[in-house]
């Protein structure tokens, strides 16, 4: 299994690029998000792998990010979405608003992405809404912190998340609001209102 590549960057297209790995050169396959965030020719890049294995071929994906790279494994998980689809998914949306948007159920903004249908929005909640919340729980939440009072917090993110917010800033806003006397406690609604307050985002 190649689990990455580390080599130097001999061409490039928006859904493939050739790395040069000592001497031999992989064909590997990435959505637009990877591309973007590629240097230029003969520059050194790093890529996490997922290797594609049917009677037929072998197929090597490429993400700059193992974030991308989760993600594009749990879209394989659903029933119907192949590595081309889940390729062209993530060329069209940023991971963190495509967590957001299968967390709460949002069938609008996932059917607003190139590829997907209403059934096929459907079956990315239904099949990854528990995938997701688990893998996404925050990383500030303390140990002392109940089982309900993880699931709040964990829900106030992923809404922040799907408002538009990056991970790292609705983590910093929630963190500030769990400074205060009334956030350690407070219902998901309030606690999502005082992380937009006292973060001023």
């Amino acid at each position: 299994m190649i689990a990455s590549l580390r080599g130097i960057l001999t061409a490039k297209a928006p859904t493939e690029i050739v790395i040069d790995v000592a001497g031999v050169g992989y064909a590997v396959s990435i959505p637009l998000s990877t591309y973007e965030r590629l240097g230029e020719i003969r520059s050194e890049v790093l890529l996490f792998t997922h290797q594609h294995v049917r009677e037929d071929t072998l197929q090597l994906f490429g993400f700059s990010t193992e974030e991308e790279r989760s993600m594009f494994r749990l879209l394989l998980s659903v029933t119907g979405i192949g590595p081309k689809m889940a390729q062209g998914i993530l060329s069209g949306i940023s991971v963190g608003e495509l967590r957001g948007y299968i967390a709460t159920g949002n069938l609008t903004a996932l059917m607003a992405i190139p590829g997907i249908g209403r059934k096929l929005a459907e079956r990315l909640v239904v099949e990854l809404r528990e995938k997701i919340s688990k893998a996404e729980a925050p990383s500030f939440i303390s140990a002392g912190a109940s089982d309900d009072q993880h699931r709040v917090r964990n829900e106030a993110l992923l809404a922040l998340m799907s408002l538009g917010y990056q991970r790292a800033a609705a983590e910093k806003a929630l963190r500030t609001a769990l400074l205060t006397p009334e956030g350690k406690t407070a219902p998901l609604e309030q606690l999502i209102k005082l992380a937009l307050r006292h973060a001023g985002i």
